[in-house]
């Protein structure tokens, strides 16, 4: 396959994959607030509670479009900030008890969903894709690294 083609083949996936907008038809959260709820979560699990600088920067964005969010979230009763005992100006980020439970909910049919296309494409072709998915995206990876140091230069 050609440069050319494969960056065109690459658009038009990002393109279809962004269309699907997993969250946002059945489930009450966009992609971006499932994904905090997420890592609300996981710092939960690890004993841990996570602030908002965290959370922007697991997420990829901006503080302040952290603290809208939380601020969105709050008003919807799913999150809450809660001071830290010795030092007032540090506030986590925890999720209400309801929820936690619409989150899970939430996953469960997600798991549905991916159980239905696994069931569809067979288990070995799911491997197959996402073993090929990580290698493609290791070896972009590296050729960007490259390319940025100079070595892929002509």
């Amino acid at each position: 396959m050609e440069a050319n083609r494969l960056m065109r083949e690459l658009y038009d996936i990002a393109r279809r994959l962004d269309s699907v907008q997993l969250f946002n038809h059945a489930f009450p959260f966009n992609n971006t607030e499932m994904q905090l709820i997420k890592e609300i979560l996981q710092a939960k699990e690890a004993g841990k509670n996570i602030i908002s600088s965290r959370l922007a920067e697991a997420l990829g964005i901006t503080r302040s479009a952290v603290s809208q969010m939380v601020n969105k979230l709050e008003a919807k009763n799913v999150v809450k900030r809660v001071a830290d005992d010795k030092d007032r100006k540090i506030a986590y980020i925890e999720l209400s008890d309801s929820a936690r439970t619409r989150y899970e909910d939430m996953k469960e049919r997600i798991n549905a969903i991916l159980g239905s296309v696994i069931e569809e494409l067979g288990n070995d072709k799911v491997e197959t894709f996402v073993n090929s998915a990580n290698e493609f995206v290791d070896a972009f990876d590296g050729a960007v690294a490259r390319q940025t140091a100079g070595d892929g230069q002509d």
